[in-house]
């Protein structure tokens, strides 16, 4: 442990021998090295521990990313940090090359479906789901959800029972390229297009276009969901 708080503080945050220049210079190569790097979205704090006291982050975010203008990659927000992710218009040529995502986190229609409308009215219980949907949602689709980290169980239901809700997790967020809930597609125009509606949801109504079974991504809530971030590393 010491040895590890040693080597910490021998990094030299402050640069105060450089010229402001060359000091800024610094740090954005360090902001970025360490977004690179990790396997996750980097956190404010995290990045605070390579720059100065008086440095402002935001800037050197904004600086870095339009020296990423017009490269196949881009800096974004994701959960709550920074990501390096590569732009939505190069993932036809990343599939032609090496396929899509092996990571084992492809989802059937169904699934998508469900997991949208736990994303859309969090917290909700599987009854209100399968009441959604008009057929039972199996414990094995939500069990499936938690293994991927993309739901997770939220507070206990007033209903009878008290059964448990399920809610979205920072995995979720992490996926799909939000950096918070408030950037889900917007709300009101999937229910102006009847994709959306709380009060058929309760009514058992959901209007779903062929079999919820199918692999296919078909759905429109799906596609708004996937299209809104770009999972691709």
């Amino acid at each position: 442990m010491g040895r590890r708080a040693r080597a910490k503080a021998d990094l030299d945050t402050e640069l105060a021998e450089l010229p402001p220049e060359l000091r800024w210079r610094e740090w954005m190569g360090r902001v970025e090295a360490v977004i690179f790097a990790a396997p996750a979205p980097v956190t404010r704090e995290t990045l605070a521990r390579v720059v100065g006291r008086d440095c402002s982050l935001d800037l050197i975010i904004d600086d870095i990313r339009a020296e990423l203008r017009g490269r196949p990659y881009e800096l974004v927000s994701v959960a709550g940090g920074w990501q390096h992710r590569t732009r939505k218009n190069f993932g036809d040529a990343i599939r032609a090359a090496i396929g899509g995502a092996s990571d084992g986190k492809a989802l059937s229609q169904s699934e998508t479906l469900i997991l949208a409308c736990i994303a859309y009215y969090q917290p909700i219980t599987r009854s209100e789901l399968s009441a959604f949907f008009g057929k039972e949602v199996s414990r094995d689709t939500i069990a499936r959800l938690r293994g991927l980290d993309f739901i997770a169980s939220g507070p206990r239901s007033p209903q009878p029972g008290a059964p448990y809700t399920y809610v979205t997790t920072k995995g979720f967020l992490v996926q799909f390229g939000l950096e918070t809930l408030r950037d889900l597609p917007d709300m009101e125009a999937l229910e102006d297009a009847g994709l959306l509606s709380k009060d058929k949801m309760l009514a058992g109504e959901f209007p779903m276009a062929g079999g919820a079974e199918d692999d296919a991504d078909g759905s429109a809530i799906g596609d708004a969901l996937r299209d809104e971030g770009d999972p691709s590393r």
